[in-house]
């Protein structure tokens, strides 16, 4: 009933080597954004990765004549920064943001 872990290869984990100056889990600066700021304008070339640590983020695209129109809302513990540009991001409230 019970699988074998004789054939399974074991992978350690070495956490010096995974919390060098290079590594991902290191912390990340935080920058605060008010209500209604702009975090980046459409057409912006993309570039940093946000993660909202509390607040709300809206994505949209201007349109020619002037209109806003909404592609995506983002809420606190969500990643935002990696969408198809041309879009636009601000946002609603005031948001820290990790980038």
């Amino acid at each position: 009933m019970y699988a074998s872990t004789a054939s399974i290869p074991s992978f350690s984990f070495n956490a010096a080597v995974a919390l060098d100056g290079r590594s991902f889990a290191r912390p990340r600066a935080i920058s605060f954004y008010g209500a209604e700021t702009e975090i980046y304008a459409q057409g912006e070339v993309a570039g940093t990765l946000y993660r909202i640590e509390y607040g709300a983020v809206r994505i949209f695209r201007l349109l020619a004549d002037g209109r806003r129109q909404v592609v995506a809302f983002h809420v606190a513990g969500e990643t935002f920064g990696f969408e198809a540009r041309p879009c636009a991001a601000s946002s609603l409230k005031a948001s820290p943001l990790r980038v």
